[in-house]
């Protein structure tokens, strides 16, 4: 049973995971979840320091911070993800959000196949704002076809090492089901999905039909990105928005 707290300094409610980033985010009653794209990714301290000076224009303390989408240039090793993170969260800390290896925050970190940044980027962030909605918000994070458990990546991966049709059909139905739990777990499902976003390299074009849309997890369509999950033998990776308003910076 996932476990979902809330994080009330920053308006939000969270689904607890590692000390990475947390599985998804969901607004509070009186807030709404924003999302903003930057235009052009920045390398994240300058990401960082944009995301400070936007909350700040919009008088919101650093602890709004509730999701992050990142680009890197190749998928990492296991302990180089592991090493990544740690230097992520120094700055999660300094903002009052990380805190004993807890994180809030969610997070999607993938690697484009073409246009690769020459170090991981911040392409976009989200945040909470005061707001009156009847539609909720939320933002589940990026997911791939890795089960959870303690031994390392390759043991609990489905059909790791394999890209077959038949291979590619199972981590697409695990990553599906995943991104369900996750929804059902904030208290949501595949009808408020605004955006639905799978990240592969791979060709997933017939399984869009019959593993995704069928389940009803492309009502607004799906954003399909050319691009590898952050850690090396994983092959596919979706996560899921909906949030109250998207912008571009």
């Amino acid at each position: 049973m996932a476990e979902v707290i809330v994080f009330k300094s920053g308006g939000y409610r969270y689904i607890k995971a590692g000390f990475q980033f947390s599985s998804g985010v969901a607004a509070e009653a009186g807030f709404a979840l924003e999302r903003a794209r930057l235009a052009r990714p920045l390398a994240l301290a300058a990401g960082f320091a944009a995301v400070e000076a936007h909350l700040a224009a919009l008088a919101r303390p650093s602890t709004a911070f509730a999701a992050c989408e990142l680009r890197s240039a190749e998928p990492f090793s296991e302990q180089g993800f592991e090493d990544f993170n740690r230097e992520y969260v120094k700055t999660l800390a300094r903002w009052g959000i990380y805190r004993d290896g807890v994180n809030p925050v969610a997070r999607t970190n993938v690697c484009p196949r073409y246009d690769k940044p020459r170090e991981p980027v911040l392409y976009a962030f989200s945040y909470t704002v005061p707001a009156d909605l009847r539609r909720g918000s939320f933002i589940i994070a990026g997911g791939a076809e890795v089960r959870g458990g303690v031994e390392g990546y390759a043991a609990r991966t489905v059909r790791h090492g394999e890209t077959s049709a038949d291979a590619l059909r199972e981590k697409v139905r695990y990553v599906v089901e995943l991104m369900e739990g996750r929804l059902k777990a904030l208290g949501y499902g595949w009808a408020d999905a605004i955006t639905t976003s799978a990240y592969t390299v791979h060709d997933i074009g017939a399984l869009i039909g019959p593993e995704i849309a069928a389940r009803g997890a492309a009502a607004g369509g799906l954003a399909w990105h050319l691009a590898r999950p952050p850690v090396q033998g994983l092959e596919f990776e979706m996560d899921v928005r909906g949030a109250a308003r998207e912008i571009v910076l």
